[in-house]
């Protein structure tokens, strides 16, 4: 390819499925399906938060404070909670050391 826009390798890619490749022996006891699942939506969400530069940790605690507050009868939005919101509080952005 001549189109020097393209990254050379995919060490980024390979970084981001760590995680993953770790925890692969411990999935093996989720005991069940719905563990399983449980653990993918939150693998997910973490590496998510990671991948828009989001402090894992802060992010969840947001969402697990703003989820229980929204009204399930109505129109469910829930585009201002995630990981590339700009509406996200601040304190959910990894901090850059000074």
């Amino acid at each position: 390819m001549k189109d020097g826009r393209i990254e050379i390798d995919n060490n980024r890619a390979e970084r981001s499925i760590k995680p993953f490749v770790i925890g692969r022996k411990n999935w093996l006891f989720a005991v069940s399906t719905n563990g399983a699942k449980s653990s993918a939506i939150i693998y997910s969400l973490v590496e998510t938060a990671k991948e828009n530069g989001l402090n894992p940790f802060f992010y969840l605690q947001f969402l697990f404070e703003e989820l229980p507050q929204l009204d399930m009868t109505a129109d469910l939005n829930i585009d201002h909670l995630m990981p590339w919101s700009k509406e996200l509080p601040k304190d959910c952005y990894i901090q850059k050391k000074k």
